[in-house]
């Protein structure tokens, strides 16, 4: 496997980011994003219920958060890290 194969798999990056988990009795086992993005998301959430923003707005904008972030944070960090051994 190549160098820049490995790091741009970055599966276990995007796990340690979540490594806090809360159980919930329906749902099971979630995992917990860090402080940071959880006040993000109340933030958003708190702009919704002020509707200062629509809340079908703020679906969109944290669901489109998610996505990024999940994407791209081991995609980023794999390209920088490839290149600095390159």
């Amino acid at each position: 496997m190549s160098t820049l194969t490995r790091h741009l798999s970055g599966g276990h990056e995007s796990f340690r980011m979540y490594d806090r988990r809360v159980e919930i009795p329906l749902l099971g086992e979630v995992a917990v994003p860090p402080p940071d993005k959880v006040a993000y998301y109340a933030g958003l959430g708190l702009l919704a219920a002020l509707q200062v923003i629509e809340w079908p707005m703020a679906l969109v904008i944290t669901a489109g958060h998610l996505l990024a972030d999940q994407h791209l944070s081991g995609v980023v960090k794999g390209v920088g890290e490839a290149l600095e051994t390159a």
